[in-house]
């Protein structure tokens, strides 16, 4: 039968505090009394705060004895509770042995270490200092000596590579600890308890870490004991080393975050010196690297100087982050709740200039200060982050950029950036024209820049900086970073709401960005703001929502028995995607390919067309707007040859999207494969078939025969390349499409009348005279157009029909990609051949049929080798509908929950149990 106990418990620390609540569950047991530190200004112990909950008496000693000789007054106090079993679940005062032996059942004390080794006061840093395999703690009997009493248990467990202080402590000996001191005291009830006297075999004494002096790190040992030194003393109180500056000045400073490195040469490396180390350390991406005697290499992560921690890589950085100061009302009164969760803490009035650690907080405030702010803000936050910002208003600052870039980038900072103002449409905007690189724009290598045309009066509009190889390389490498730092720090959630801000800030700015597009692109207005911005507003939203729906499956498989298996797969980003462009929908290509490529998780540079870049640029500046970290999205305009090549090249892109023409697709590809063989999806060219049958709907068939041709100038990836008119209604329906182009309006793109602008471009526009001075060479009849339309500057082309092309005609065979309309007959009576003459070209990426029987189409749909069908309709895209082609128009898909898995990679991972 257990005995009734009555326990003192005699400490300080959560640690004690949960050690408290346990014994509290015990029926046997009555806690009599608490005894712990006194405030430290208005802030009580936690033991303390716990006992008065539960209504226990609390006693505060600033000390137990002076001169070595037991205080009356405390022995007094002590001795009217009537304990009979001391428990010390932590504490750092000397209690004198009339305490300790003062109740009959004696004390019990916990010390983080496996007894006798690691006797002190910094047990823990001494485990991982030595380089122990092999952490744990003794719950003792107290005697006279320093840790030296008989042992009651002892727990252990193994010491991982990634362990610290502060993972040892809280993965193990903190929660393990309190349930074996929970078992200690049962035990002690029951009357099981051994008293197992220690061996001084391999006793150890080591010194206290918390003199500075025993901080100081040795620089002249190995690797892996400067890597055992700073664990060890990781998040506090931190290893202490000596910067010596170029001008022979000295800061002290402190490492946290080491691991041993072996990923070879650092690049791009700059040499920093250490007091007591003969060669220089580095400071490169990754951290700070310092070589030990044995020549292998320890890194370092994190620095402190003065009370911030910075990461080691940013050592040599100027400028510190800016602070925000343009506040929300909301943001303001979410600082009122930090502060409130600080002062609880902290048990102290907060200002903006109060220090966490310099107001008394310790590693466990750390670890409430943390998980309060995750539960009341529903933000992801690291212990590291805290000491990264220790100051009250520049921790409030690092939240509200955690909280805008997961849920609010409408106040995000602007950007500073060289451009120019574009005049136009009743409006002036400011246009970005450098390159966009982890989130700055910055200028090309060499000042390399574009001339940028206007396709409605041929003059030049400005110029864009020119992306070279290098330039790429930059950019791949902030992308590279990203998604290995910042990005993989934010929830799918958290990332689909980044997408919804961007897709609203677009909103905010449609019409500035239709604008853009038409006097850069030449598209009409009307049509920029509808499609080309509207469909990419669009694309945002719909991806975002995809974004925690990305999910793998459990696969059930044949398992070995007597064992069980269970087998799943993890969908996950691929890492840098490079994306390329073409100029005919500039905003909606980027879109329709990143925001997929985004919504997966993955992180990408953009070449957008050499022709036509400003609403790329512009869109850079408003993803900084809606709060994506820098190196997340990166836009660099170039020419195909040197920044698309170089994206294509690169070994560390591991995807490219690429959309333009089928013979720079087939050079992509090889590209793609003799680099890293690098996953890639292409859209490419097409020669879509749209066959009209006498029994059509003709009001619908000329409405979106005329639209499938001559939509967006024919600047369209599926316009139909090539109709086939059945010959009873042949010649109605061109009379009716001559008609209708004759009424056409030609001209200024921005004028909200004009239904037909200019082509993007002179060496574009060029090749549609060729392709019509081809087909009437041919034998074609040329019926409309054919040529530049006439008094007006500009790349204006006339919209043509040609009548009369047979099969083994070049305009009949090849891509026109312009407002041409390519007419041949056919006999309704021979659907089999028809059917052979529409698939006879190499592409396949869209189609259309215009029939009101509805077996006649379907037997279309099933017979035609293209990616799309249109039935009754034509250029009729949803964001939510796969998007691609079929043979040499390319393969995988935008658009669609098919588009997720072109930047996705399937993990399969299985477990035997």
């Amino acid at each position: 039968m257990a005995l009734k106990l009555k326990i003192a418990i005699i400490g300080q620390s959560n640690f004690a505090a949960d050690v408290l609540e346990l014994l509290l569950e015990r029926s046997n047991i009555q806690i009599v009394g608490v005894f712990t530190i006194p405030d430290k200004g208005s802030r009580e112990d936690i033991l303390a705060t716990t006992a008065a909950t539960y209504k226990i008496p609390v006693f505060k000693f600033s000390s137990w004895r002076r001169k070595g000789v037991a205080l009356p007054e405390v022995l007094e106090q002590y001795k009217s509770v009537g304990a009979t079993l001391n428990v010390l679940p932590f504490c750092s005062q000397f209690i004198p042995m009339e305490v300790i032996d003062g109740a009959p059942l004696g004390s019990i004390c916990y010390h983080p270490s496996i007894l006798p080794r690691h006797r002190g006061a910094s047990a823990i840093s001494w485990t991982l200092i030595e380089g122990d395999e092999v952490a744990g703690f003794s719950i003792f009997w107290a005697d006279d000596g320093l840790d030296t009493g008989p042992l009651l248990l002892t727990r252990q467990t193994n010491l991982e590579p990634t362990d610290t202080l502060d993972t040892i402590y809280k993965r193990f000996l903190y929660p393990e600890g309190v349930k074996a001191m929970g078992v200690a005291v049962d035990m002690v009830a029951s009357g099981t308890a051994p008293k197992i006297t220690q061996t001084e075999v391999g006793a150890t004494y080591d010194p206290a870490m918390f003199k500075v002096e025993n901080q100081v790190i040795n620089l002249q040992q190995s690797a892996e004991r400067i890597w055992n030194f700073v664990r060890g003393l990781d998040s506090v109180p931190g290893a202490v080393a000596t910067v010596i500056e170029a001008d022979g000045t000295e800061e002290q400073v402190r490492l946290f975050g080491a691991h041993l490195y072996s990923a070879g040469p650092v690049s791009n490396g700059q040499p920093l010196r250490l007091k007591g180390l003969t060669k220089p350390a580095w400071i490169h991406a990754g951290g700070l690297l310092i070589e030990g005697t044995d020549g292998a290499f320890v890194n370092i992560r994190r620095i402190k100087r003065g009370s911030k921690v910075i990461s080691a890589s940013d050592w040599f950085k100027q400028a510190d982050q800016q602070p925000i100061t343009d506040f929300s009302e909301d943001e303001l009164a979410k600082r009122t709740l930090l502060a409130g969760i600080w002062q609880a803490i902290l048990k102290d009035q907060i200002e903006a200039s109060t220090d966490f650690f310099a107001a008394g907080a310790g590693s466990m405030d750390v670890v409430r200060l943390v998980e309060e702010v995750k539960e009341a803000f529903d933000v992801p936050l690291e212990n590291e982050q805290v000491f990264m910002a220790p100051v009250f208003e520049e921790f409030f600052g690092q939240l509200v950029r955690i909280l805008r870039q997961g849920s609010g980038g409408a106040a995000g900072q602007q950007l500073d950036f060289e451009g120019f103002t574009l005049k136009a449409n009743k409006r002036e905007i400011r246009v970005p024209t450098q390159l966009f690189i982890n989130g700055e724009f910055v200028d090309a290598e060499g000042q390399r820049t574009l001339d940028i045309v206007n396709p409605t009066d041929e003059e030049v509009l400005c110029q864009v900086a020119c992306a070279s190889s290098g330039d790429v390389d930059r950019a791949v490498q902030a992308a590279h970073s990203a998604f290995y730092g910042s990005w993989k720090q934010i929830s799918a959630r958290q990332r689909g709401q980044l997408m919804l801000n961007l897709a609203d800030l677009m909103e905010q700015h449609k019409e500035e960005l239709a604008t853009i597009e038409s006097v850069d692109s030449g598209a009409v207005y009307t049509l920029a703001l509808k499609t080309h911005v509207g469909m990419s507003i669009d694309a945002w939203r719909y991806f975002a929502g995809w974004c925690d729906k990305i999910q793998g499956s459990t696969i059930p498989v044949n398992p070995a028995r007597p064992n069980n298996v269970l087998t799943f797969t993890r969908k996950e980003p691929i890492g840098v995607c490079g994306l390329i462009t073409p100029w005919n929908y500039p905003l909606m290509m980027l879109s329709w390919k990143m925001a997929a490529c985004i919504a997966a998780g993955n992180t990408c540079l953009i070449k957008p067309a050499q022709t036509c870049p400003l609403t790329a640029l512009k869109f850079a500046e408003l993803t900084v707007l809606a709060g994506f970290p820098p190196g997340v999205i990166n836009v660099l305009p170039g020419k195909g040859s040197d920044a698309g090549q170089a994206v294509a090249d690169h070994p560390l892109v591991r995807k490219l999207g690429f959309t333009g023409s089928t013979p720079i697709g087939k050079h992509i590809m090889k590209s793609c494969a003799d680099s890293n063989l690098k996953k890639c999806s292409l859209e490419l060219g097409g020669k879509s078939p749209l066959i009209v049958f006498a029994d059509c709907d003709m009001d619908k068939a000329v409405k979106h025969g005329m639209s499938s041709v001559f939509f967006n100038k024919g600047e369209n990836c599926i316009a139909a390349g090539r109709l086939f008119v059945e010959d009873r209604i042949h010649d109605e329906f061109v009379r009716r499409v001559l008609k209708d182009l004759r009424t056409m309006t030609i001209g200024d793109p921005l004028n909200r009348s004009t239904a037909h602008g200019p082509q993007n471009h002179k060496a574009h526009f060029d090749k549609l005279l060729d392709f019509c001075q081809r087909g009437v060479a041919e034998g074609a009849t040329l019926v409309y157009g054919g040529g530049r339309v006439p008094n007006l500057k500009g790349y204006f082309f006339t919209p043509t029909v040609f009548t009369n092309v047979t099969d083994d005609m070049y305009i009949a065979q090849e891509e026109s990609f312009g407002p041409i309309m390519i007419i041949s007959k056919f006999n309704g009576s021979d659907v089999d051949s028809l059917m052979q003459r529409a698939n006879r070209t190499e592409y396949g990426l869209a189609s259309g049929v215009f029939t009101k029987d509805i077996g006649k189409a379907l037997s279309f749909a099933d017979r035609i080798e293209a990616g799309t069908v249109f039935i009754n309709v034509y250029n009729k895209t949803d964001v939510a509908a796969p998007f691609g082609g079929f043979k040499q128009s390319g393969y995988g898909k935008d658009l669609g929950q098919e588009a997720l898995n072109e930047y996705l990679k399937t993990k399969c991972v299985t477990v035997e149990y």
